[in-house]
């Protein structure tokens, strides 16, 4: 089955429902592949696993890098995909407004509007722009949207706690506004304790938050129970990817080539690659 770009949107609107799900971050077509090979019903990209392939850092890439990602990924899935696009590529409201009708136009599901200052590595826009960003973002969304119910949902972002750990009520205030302004999801990666994720649940209530994964040893049940609605993993599994390859390199470079024993067969990834019927 080939999907609509609406189809996708309305299935991954569909998903945020009820229930919990995982939502895995592939950096190319072959990974966003082979992911939806395993099962997975939706994707979403990552800004640090893209930038890494480019031979990167995160936040190194330009706007129309990532259009082209986006789309490259969009269109090589049957699945809903949902997009890192950063900040936004811009300051002031008008910015992101137009670069959120571009996002929206690659034909992906969904996309996140972080909150983050890229002048300033550290810092945060002040809540009153945020909040006016990502207005402007929803209704530049909607505006682009060909028919009813089939507009991309917008991921409202904060990335305080990744610049201070300990500014989780900051986070949550700022999650709240974010809804407020039109936002579908809100996100605030870097939250871990599980008392702080029911708290940033209940608050932005009824509209789902999205975790990101920092504690390996927490189950999909565990979040679930805790009322999350989505769990991805960001830049990590590029991370797997990459240190499995410099493990296997070093190895060699010592002389042994056991590294390679543990790479996947050349034949299911032939396999899974075969072009998708159309």
């Amino acid at each position: 089955m080939t999907r609509t770009v609406a189809e996708k949107r309305r299935v991954f609107r569909s998903m945020h429902e009820s229930g919990c799900f995982v939502l895995p971050n592939p950096w190319d077509a072959g990974s966003a592949r082979l992911l939806v090979h395993l099962g997975f019903e939706a994707l979403a990209t990552t800004s640090s696993g893209y930038a890494w392939t480019t031979g990167r850092a995160d936040y190194s890439v330009t706007r129309d890098d990532v259009l082209h990602h986006l789309r490259t990924l969009a269109e090589a899935v049957d699945v809903p995909v949902n997009a890192d696009f950063e900040s936004g590529f811009a300051t002031e409201p008008e910015g992101v407004a137009r670069h959120a009708a571009m996002a929206a136009a690659t034909g992906v599901a969904s996309f996140s509007i972080e909150d983050r200052d890229i002048r300033k590595p550290s810092g945060l826009y002040d809540t009153p722009l945020a909040v006016e960003r990502v207005r402007a973002a929803r209704a530049a969304i909607d505006e682009a949207c060909d028919e009813a119910g089939s507009a991309a949902l917008l991921v409202g972002r904060t990335e305080g706690l990744l610049i201070d750990p300990r500014a989780v009520t900051a986070a949550i205030d700022r999650l709240v506004a974010l809804a407020g302004a039109g936002a579908d999801c809100l996100y605030a990666p870097g939250v871990t304790s599980k008392d702080d994720i029911a708290a940033m649940v209940r608050a932005v209530a009824p509209k789902p938050l999205n975790v990101l994964v920092l504690k390996p040893e927490m189950t999909l049940g565990e979040f679930r129970d805790l009322g999350v609605r989505r769990v991805s993993v960001g830049g990590a599994l590029a991370r797997v990817a990459w240190g499995a390859m410099l493990a296997a390199a070093q190895a060699m470079k010592g002389g042994s080539f056991g590294g390679l024993a543990s790479a996947a067969p050349g034949k299911l990834l032939n396999e899974t690659f075969r072009p998708l019927p159309r």
